[in-house]
């Protein structure tokens, strides 16, 4: 199998587990903010320049109908990595999305400031924990 075929079938697959992911969990009563895209392989060349780390990342959604203070959250991988969120508000229904390389931090971007890649492309997982240390959202992609 070639490896554009190879990317085509993974990111198929990974759009399953995250379209399981983002089942507003407001309806199972449980937090609104939930995992949306993922850009696990950034596009191009991986140089670890400035371009390509940011070209991978993870995007938090609120699909809630109240602000969400993302302040002290967590997210990890499963190498743990850990970015803790510093003053983020996401308003309802709004997204960020949360870079791994360097940059300056906007209502709709944010950056773990690294110098290399933290979403393994073959098999890794996403988890976000509330500032309480609790499970808000996981998404799983690669083979097990």
């Amino acid at each position: 199998m070639s490896r554009a075929i190879a990317r085509l079938v993974t990111a198929a697959a990974c759009g399953v587990v995250l379209a399981s992911a983002a089942v507003p969990a407001s309806a199972a009563g449980r937090n609104p903010v939930v995992f949306g895209r993922i850009q696990y392989d950034s596009p191009g060349k991986d140089d670890r320049s400035a371009k390509s780390l940011n070209a991978e990342w993870v995007t938090i959604t609120n699909t809630g109908k109240k602000a969400v203070d993302l302040n002290r959250w967590t997210l990890s991988d499963t190498s743990r990595h850990v970015y803790r969120f510093g003053k983020v508000r996401l308003a309802p229904h709004a997204s960020v999305r949360v870079h791994t390389g360097k940059g300056k931090d906007t209502a709709k971007d944010v950056y773990q400031n690294r110098r290399a890649y933290v979403w393994n492309n073959t098999k890794d997982k996403a988890t976000l924990k509330d500032a309480g240390g609790r499970v808000v959202a996981t998404a799983s992609w690669g083979r097990r």
